[in-house]
């Protein structure tokens, strides 16, 4: 069972908050922000030729804030759980977004898989399938965030750098980069399928 009731939690984030960051439980826009611009510094400065997907879509703000920054992907794929989050993306995206439970469903080819947030609130054993399908649906990486340390929650789960380390080692990943320097209890991961791949 996950850590809490996604369609509640975020169900009612989204009453509260409306289609704002605080709406997809983030504690401000400029946080959201701050990781987005760190994922995107782990991408190839140009995206025109690629396929994103993005694991966890929520509203669809990772493709937004994509084309503020001028680093708009060939295709963006958002897939999310719920809803209410594929009604809001595909307004707000245009774009292709898939209903999909990303722990059990077989998910779309892209070259890169991105996740920012949406594996805060799973169990440990969830985050496991969850990296571990989004890494098999990726032709070159997956990209993702997660609260990082060893403090223990009821409502959040947290990684620890050797947790990290031991999952990309299980998946044969060929290059494993993380930074953790941008946000306290915050840390970005990179696992390639080839360490070849210049960024």
């Amino acid at each position: 069972m996950p850590r809490v009731d996604n369609q509640k939690f975020y169900s009612s984030a989204i009453e509260k908050y409306g289609t704002t960051a605080r709406g997809v439980n983030w504690h401000s826009k400029e946080s959201q922000k701050i990781r987005f611009d760190v994922i995107l510094e782990m991408l190839p400065d140009t995206l025109s030729s690629y396929t994103i997907a993005d694991a966890g879509c929520g509203f669809g703000d990772l493709y937004t804030h994509m084309l503020k920054r001028k680093k708009a992907p060939k295709n963006y794929i958002g897939i999310d759980s719920l809803p209410d989050m594929y009604s809001i993306a595909s307004h707000k995206t245009g774009c292709e977004i898939v209903i999909a439970d990303i722990c059990k469903e077989r998910l779309p080819l892209a070259d890169y898989y991105i996740c920012s947030g949406a594996m805060n609130v799973l169990e440990s054993f969830e985050t496991h399938l969850f990296i571990q399908n989004c890494y098999c649906a990726s032709k070159i990486g997956f990209i993702f965030n997660v609260l990082h340390g060893d403090k223990v929650s009821k409502t959040y789960n947290y990684m620890t750098t050797s947790q990290i380390k031991q999952i990309a080692n299980d998946l044969g990943a060929s290059a494993l980069i993380m930074k953790d320097d941008y946000m306290e209890d915050d840390i970005t991961v990179l696992l390639l399928k080839n360490s070849e791949v210049t960024l």
